[in-house]
């Protein structure tokens, strides 16, 4: 069974970058599909971004297209999320999630492992 970490976020202000870091361990990383999600305080957890195992199809949230891109290294074990001209809006705890296989990406309980989360703030 996969274990994910996610690291990466922090505080910054508004227009900078950040770079998630979700790195697996107990499985076959490269068996998995993956995604990331957030949830700021009083809203739910929504769909940020996936990446197919093989990284040959990706899909992000209409909000985040153009400024993230996710990525993975499956060597690394790991998955990336590059969040670049963050607003005040993007602040949220990030989730990495992990699933051998979906056709609802963008569900949360298509999602079979799940971090414990990584906190980014943006101040305006």
């Amino acid at each position: 069974q996969v274990q994910l970490v996610e690291s990466g976020g922090g505080l910054v202000q508004a227009g900078g970058s950040l770079r998630l870091s979700c790195a697996a361990s107990g499985g076959t990383f490269s068996s998995y599909f993956m995604g990331w999600f957030r949830q700021a305080p009083g809203k739910e957890r929504e769909f940020v971004a996936a990446i197919s195992q093989r990284s040959i199809s990706t899909d992000y949230a209409d909000f985040v297209k153009g400024r993230f891109t996710i990525s993975r290294d499956n060597p690394k074990n790991t998955m990336y999320l590059q969040m670049n001209s963050l607003t005040p809006e993007d602040t949220a705890v990030y989730y990495c999630a992990a699933t051998y296989s979906t056709r609802l990406p963008r569900r949360g309980t298509s999602y079979d492992h799940w971090g414990q989360g990584t906190q980014v703030t943006v101040s305006s």
